[in-house]
Parts: C-alpha cells; structure tokens; sequence
C-alpha cells in the first residue's frame, strides 16, 4: 500500500506540475538521451543490473515521455513509458540521481463509433479514430473470410467498440478491439475479442491469427506474458515479455511460424537462443534451449511446425522449459493474442461464455446503430455504456 501511495503521488505530481512533455526521437537510445540532458550515465545505467539494462532497450520512437524540472530547471523527475504496464523512473534524490521500474497508472475508456463506410473500411476507421491499429485488427481479422475489395459498398454500415489506456489525460498505448460489425451485400458480419483474447466469429469460430503452431506441443503454460510483475525475491518491478512453456528435457521446439534464423548461439540470460525472423516485421525467440537441432544456424529458411531445438534449462532457468517471445519491429507482444494453436469452435461451458458475451455486444452495436441513424452526428460515444454487465455514457 505505502509503495502504490509514492506511486500515485508520483503520477498525481507530475501531472499537477509544469511538465515538459516530449516525443521520443527516432533512432535515439537510451544513452544517448542521457548524455543529451547530462545525466550520470553510471549510476543510471552502467551500474544497473543486466535485467533493468535490458528495459533500456525497449524504449521506441514515437513514445511521449514526461520532464519534470524545478525552479532552477533542474531535472528532478523523469518518466519513460516502456510499454503499456511499466515505466522507467529517474528521480533525484540529494545530489544523486537513482533509476527504477515503476507501473504506469492509466486509466481505460470504452470508446465506440458508428458510421457508413466512405470509400474503404482501412479509410473509414482511420477517419473516425486517427488509429491505424485499430484499421489493421480489423482488416487481419477479416482478410481470410471477406472480400473487402469486390463486396464492399459506399454506405455499408461500421461499427466498432474498442479500450483506450489515457496516461497523465493522453492517449497511451494501443487500443483494444472489442467487437466490429460491418455491412456487406445487406449482411452483417461480426468479430468478437472473447475472454480467452482471441477473436471469434457469430458461431463461435475462432479467427484465424498469423502464427498457428505452438513452439512445444502438449506442454504447459508455466509463466504468462506480463508487462509488469512485483518481484518476490529482488523486491523490484519486472517485465516478462514472453510465455514458459513448462517441459521435460530434450522436449522437442518447433517454429512458431516460417521465417529466417537471425541468431542461433549462446546469450546472456537467455541461455542458448534462436531468432526468427518473419513476415510483417514479425520476430520469435526462443530461449534456455538444451540443444539446437542439427542443421540449425543464422541465415537458414525454416518453415512452421519445422523442430529447431530442445527444451533445456540453460542460461537464468531454474528448471526445463522454453521462454518464447513474440515481437513486432522489435517491441514484445503477448503472443497467447497473435499465436494460436489451430482455429476451433468453442463448445461446452466456453460456448455458453461466449453466447452471453456476444450477446451483449450485439445489443450494444443495435444500439449504436439505432443511434447513429437516429442522431447521424452523435453517432460516436466516448466512456460508452455496455448494456446489462456493461456500462455506458453517450459524448453528447
């Protein structure tokens, strides 16, 4: 409880205060940005442990970040969002300056719009929301089931609903899709974020993602994806920026999807270590490896489902599994929200969730669409309303 109170008292200061607000530069490192506002590179860097070196690098362009100086414009708090969850914190403290991870308070909005298509739903989502994420959910979700190029008409319907994080009163982060309708030839075809992350259809099929093979077949899922985890034992905020796959020794790996070995040797932490590179910027690694298959090294083609290696526990492992990350033009991703095992209909209980769901958002979107041709331009809300278990605000 004391930690989360500095952690607010943080936030709620920074946003009080007169704050420098900036745009992480393309092409510009950690370092460098030390070295450019005079910062002891030492104590905020070179004598940190190799983990919190690490977080240095995860720092992209594009990344609003907040100065906070004091009357002698004396930088005496600084905060760089990482990802979403974590935040690199640079405070002060007498004469010195100190380094740590902290989690980013947000908050999240459930936003929607309703509207006809213009000329091309990539165009008409842009229009409505400025995000190209959000346009390119969509289309991914869509591509394999509907011909958006032969099928599509001026004034089809569209409606979405979707999250947005808000950091410090910004847009932060990227948005979530919760659920999109769109119109063709007088039919409407939906897609719908379940509880288990993965995008379903109206009957309950899962959407086929871009990576479908799982890297160590029938093994368990051991350690989740997290932007940010408390550690127990070093008493610090932590990322784990990919999935444990808990397996027995010399358990057979395979590529998550097809691509190009980048790297296949020895690396830190990581033990031994393979990187693919695939399509769309797309890269996989694959980490405490026992072994790599004969044949396995930098610069050769490997097809999906093909073995690479072995499960092992080398490098900083406490016992045998794979850690698998998943990361796009370098930033890490959940991969349980990209990779998936094969497409499947739900049945059972899991039917039953996702009926409620959908359930749910179908009335939501009924009612967006109510609206929007009710009021045409009051056909966006912001803080939205779910019906039943959700809640909502109309903008206007």
């Amino acid at each position: 409880m004391i930690r989360l109170f500095f952690i607010l008292l943080i936030t709620t200061t920074l946003f009080s205060s007169q704050v420098q607000r900036y745009r992480w530069a393309n092409g510009d490192t950690y370092l460098v940005f030390l070295e450019k506002l005079n910062l002891p590179m030492r104590s905020l860097y070179y004598n940190l442990d190799k983990d919190d070196q690490r977080l240095t690098e995860e720092m992209r362009a594009g990344i609003h970040y907040q100065i906070l100086r004091d009357d002698n414009k004396t930088i005496t708090q600084i905060l760089l969002p990482l990802n979403d969850e974590l935040q690199i914190h640079i405070y002060k403290k007498g004469d010195i300056y100190k380094f740590e991870p902290i989690p980013i308070i947000s908050t999240t909005k459930t936003e929607a719009f309703a509207t006809k298509i213009v000329s091309s739903p990539n165009y008409t989502i842009m229009k409505e929301t400025g995000s190209r994420k959000l346009a390119q959910i969509f289309t991914a979700n869509f591509r394999n089931s509907l011909n958006f190029k032969n099928d599509i008409r001026k004034g089809d319907d569209l409606v979405m609903i979707y999250e947005q994080k808000y950091r410090l009163g910004q847009i932060f982060s990227m948005p979530i899709l919760k659920v999109a309708m769109i119109e063709m030839r007088h039919k409407q075809h939906y897609i719908y974020l379940n509880d288990d992350s993965r995008y379903y259809d109206e009957k309950g099929h899962e959407v086929e993602g871009f990576l479908l093979a799982r890297p160590v077949r029938g093994a368990r899922i051991s350690s989740y994806f997290t932007k940010r985890r408390y550690h127990p034992v070093l008493h610090k905020w932590k990322a784990h920026l990919g999935i444990d796959y808990a397996a027995r020794r010399g358990t057979p790996i395979v590529a998550a999807g097809s691509g190009r070995i980048t790297y296949a040797a020895r690396m830190g932490s990581y033990g031994n270590l393979i990187k693919i590179r695939h399509a769309d910027g797309y890269e996989t690694r694959y980490a405490h490896l026992k072994s790599f298959r004969r044949g396995i090294r930098k610069g050769k083609y490997v097809k999906k489902g093909q073995t690479i290696g072995y499960v092992g526990t080398t490098g900083r492992s406490t016992g045998p599994h794979l850690h698998f990350e998943l990361r796009k033009r370098g930033r890490a991703i959940n991969p349980l929200r990209v990779v998936q095992v094969t497409t499947k209909k739900l049945k059972g209980k899991e039917y039953k969730a996702f009926i409620k769901l959908k359930k749910n958002y179908d009335e939501s979107v009924a009612l967006h669409l109510k609206n929007q041709t009710k009021y045409p331009k009051r056909a966006k809300f912001a803080d939205m309303c779910y019906i039943h278990s959700m809640s909502c605000d109309t903008d206007g």
